[in-house]
């Protein structure tokens, strides 16, 4: 991984003292708990003005008030839960990107549809201790509305620095186009979820496990209260910007019904009693007020494989329904445009199998792991393609891909029901999933990886060049 170019710069905020060393394998902290105290906090916005988003990143390490503790986090501009950046289709956006840590890192735009070279999205670009780099993006007319997320992309280090606190969400506008005239403008949402596992009082970084004690926050919130009228509908973005975990988000005696995923609207609104939300995932869902009083957003317990981990039950948020009742609105049927592949001229096809050793300590992809010096895949620009993607391990791991979303075509042999594009998506132990790609716009060098950020760091990602 090279450096990026890029001079000292003044930052805006001091450099605070670490905690100290050697604290890697203590085992964290049980996770905490709380009752709903404090209402629901969106996190500020940063909004493109003009068509052009610009603003200023700062990464360090400091001390921050979280869930009632004093605790040292990685940091964006000294937040544990930083603005959102809220851009439209066709807008560019310019970050200057200082690094105050001790270690090299980057950023990645998760999900979005932009160039993966030279200082937009590449991740295979770190930015050193000390050092500034000016990211610049220009984004299509053709980017989809919806929610995505930024996040650091150092390889081996990833893991450590979104789990550590370096995670924030991204909105497109252009949901409201879609959606009934009656259902436009309503109050809308970030339910952001982070997890972090506490040493003393830091956030743990290095040696993480993922089945240990992890407190799971919405905006950084430990069970924060969402109002809502009975009847009244409202627009959740929920995102899982943590590093490893899953959520299986539910509100139990209601449904979501989901307008878009993983930024990309749905052809076909479809509701869900819950949603497995793989780390990297997202899912805008729309939400009516059930009868007056309380009722707990939670993850329900979840099991990845006899090799992978459980996940236990914990309440996220406490929704409380009370005011005047509203008339539910009916909600839509008919959403975006429909974009299949089933019917394209297939290019060429492709099988990419992940396997793991026995102890759970190396990760690979096709026999290999990562090397930011080989390429792995190679695709021509305008074209499909189908790859099959098999799990040959006995937990679940998840499928992401920069630069271009894709459609699944199938998981274990069944067909799926195309509701739009995604960027991230589970495979069963022992699976396999088939989806079908289009390549646009944009050549260079880019990654597929497994989202769960340790597989990632132990080196479950390999290198794709979309060549011209």
């Amino acid at each position: 991984m090279s450096g990026c170019a890029g001079s000292p710069d003044v930052g805006t905020h001091s450099h605070s003292t670490p905690p100290p060393a050697g604290l890697a394998t203590v085992s964290p902290s049980a996770a905490l708990t709380a009752p709903a105290t404090t209402e629901l906090r969106d996190p500020a916005q940063v909004a493109s003005r003009n068509g052009l988003l610009r603003t200023r990143i700062v990464v360090e390490q400091k001390k921050v008030d979280l869930v009632g503790r004093r605790l040292w986090a990685l940091t964006y501009n000294g937040q544990y839960m930083p603005p959102t950046l809220r851009l439209k289709p066709g807008d560019r956006m310019e970050i200057t990107f200082e690094n105050k840590l001790d270690k090299q890192t980057n950023l990645h735009v998760h999900g979005m549809h932009v160039s993966p070279a030279a200082n937009s999205d590449n991740v295979l670009l770190a930015t050193e201790p000390g050092k500034t780099f000016r990211y610049s993006y220009r984004f299509p007319e053709s980017l989809e509305p919806g929610t995505y997320w930024y996040h650091p992309h150092p390889h081996t280090q990833s893991a450590a620095q979104t789990a550590g606190g370096l995670s924030g969400i991204i909105v497109v506008d252009g949901l409201d186009k879609y959606l009934p005239p009656s259902l436009r403008g309503i109050t809308e949402h970030v339910i952001a979820l982070k997890d972090f596992q506490i040493v003393g009082d830091r956030i743990k970084t290095q040696d993480l496990k993922m089945g240990a004690p992890t407190t799971r926050t919405v905006n950084g919130q430990l069970n924060p209260r969402i109002r809502i009228r009975p009847g009244e509908t409202q627009l959740w973005r929920i995102a899982n910007i943590g590093a490893n975990i899953f959520y299986k988000v539910a509100l139990p005696g209601q449904k979501f019904y989901v307008v878009a995923q993983d930024g990309y609207p749905v052809n076909k609104v479809y509701s869900a009693d819950s949603i497995v939300i793989p780390a990297g995932a997202r899912y805008d869902v729309l939400v009516q007020g059930g009868p007056v009083g309380s009722r707990e957003l939670r993850t329900l317990p979840y099991n990845s494989g006899k090799a992978g981990n459980q996940f236990p039950q914990a309440t996220l948020a406490t929704v409380e329904s009370a005011g005047e009742p509203m008339t539910p609105e009916p909600m839509p049927t008919t959403f975006g445009p429909t974009d299949d592949l089933a019917k394209a001229s297939v290019a060429a096809r492709k099988t990419i199998t992940y396997t793991e050793n026995a102890a759970g300590t190396q990760f690979f992809i096709n026999g290999k792991q990562f090397d930011h010096n080989r390429v792995d895949f190679r695709v021509k620009l305008n074209t499909v393609e189908e790859w099959t993607i098999r799990n040959d391990t006995d937990e679940v791991h998840s499928f992401h891909v920069h630069t271009n979303d894709f459609q699944v075509m199938s998981i274990n042999g069944k067909p799926k029901t195309n509701y739009g594009f995604q960027d991230t998506v589970d495979i069963p132990p022992r699976g396999t999933m088939v989806i079908r790609s289009r390549f646009l716009d944009y050549p260079g060098r880019t990654v597929l990886h497994c989202h769960i950020l340790n597989h990632e760091d132990l080196g479950m990602m390999s290198v794709l060049q979309i060549e011209k």
